[in-house]
């Protein structure tokens, strides 16, 4: 059985794509602390509302009177957000101190406490005006995705959980096979003396709702079917539903990025006797757990019991806490999780 690389080990990542469309100008992020009413504003962010990064102090209300007043209705309150943990996805006109008018995609997310109270918020806006430079954007992201794949044969993908899943132009690549052969047989991809058995394995699998990583032989291009390894890692929104699933195929014994896409979601596999070990490994009392991660004691103790939902932000915070202590978690062969110290 072969140890997985630790799926807190980041690449090819949504966040790298984010960091891309930042030195285009194009996004920015924020934070709002709701017990000290401290703002964090991204440089991102401010120059997207035309401000020199730092020139002002950040804050929601400076935010809501940037915007067009015909667009202010679309965004919540403050007392919407901080009172009913409301933040809802919108687009919206901002209207900068030198008169240019820029159209934002925002969109954000409110942690509450183990009470359920809402107790902070952060969020992520996108210029989409420039629908050309968004467009040169992604497709420096793609071309960065094809270089991947052509030095590591390395292909992650999203794949939503109702409806076709998407076929990525590297997997017909990889395969030579037409993207309508593979949209109308997902397996297609697999040699044909294993591919009724992959079929099998990986639907009931797929049913269980669990992360999976399987072995397949496929087929490629001009040459005899190599094996890859398979992974697939679903994501789900705080109600537990399945939204996507995070996918990546590579060659076995060849490098595995993990997308933080995937890395979310194997997170939200993690339970609470992984956790357990994970404090044992360091000798630390569920306290001890508690103080290292911000969380409360009452927080840790609901993880540990199951009692917390899979998309919990606290369960990816104990998580974070864990890592920066020397902890590793990794995927392995059979389809668990494993938990290391460094």
């Amino acid at each position: 059985m072969n140890l997985q690389p630790d799926f807190g080990q980041r690449d090819f990542s949504s966040r790298g794509f984010l960091r891309l469309l930042e030195t285009f100008r194009l996004t920015g992020n924020w934070g709002w602390t709701f017990g000290t009413n401290e703002h964090v504003w991204s440089p991102g962010f401010y120059r997207l509302l035309g401000l020199e990064p730092g020139a002002v102090r950040p804050s929601y209300d400076l935010f809501v009177a940037l915007m067009h007043p015909e667009d202010r209705y679309r965004i919540q309150t403050a007392e919407q957000v901080t009172a009913g943990g409301l933040l809802q996805e919108c687009n919206v006109r901002v209207i900068r101190p030198d008169g240019s008018i820029r159209v934002l995609w925002s969109r954000g997310e409110v942690l509450v406490t183990p009470e359920g109270r809402p107790r902070a918020a952060s969020g992520v806006i996108l210029d989409v005006t420039d629908r050309e430079l968004l467009a040169r954007a992604r497709d420096i992201e793609r071309r960065w995705r094809l270089a991947v794949f052509e030095q590591t044969r390395l292909i992650q993908f999203t794949s939503q959980a109702s409806g076709a899943p998407l076929v990525p132009t590297e997997l017909c690549t990889l395969t030579g096979l037409p993207r309508e052969e593979i949209e109308a047989d997902h397996f297609a991809t697999v040699a044909q003396q294993e591919r009724e058995a992959s079929r099998s394995q990986i639907t009931e699998q797929l049913m269980a709702g669990q992360p999976i990583h399987v072995r397949t032989l496929t087929r490629l291009k001009d040459q005899p079917p190599e094996r890859f390894h398979g992974i697939g890692v679903p994501i789900r929104d705080r109600s537990a539903a399945i939204l996507e699933w995070a996918i990546i195929t590579y060659p076995a014994g060849g490098p595995c990025a993990i997308s933080d896409l995937a890395r979310e979601g194997l997170e939200q596999a993690v339970q609470g006797h992984h956790l357990r070990a994970a404090r044992a490994l360091l000798d630390w009392s569920m306290l001890e757990l508690a103080t290292a991660s911000g969380l409360s004691f009452s927080t840790i103790r609901r993880l540990e019991d199951g009692e917390e939902k899979r998309a919990s932000r606290s369960r990816h915070t104990a998580i974070a806490a864990l890592r920066t202590a020397g902890i590793r978690f990794m995927f392995l062969d059979d389809n668990t999780i494993a938990v290391a110290r460094r």
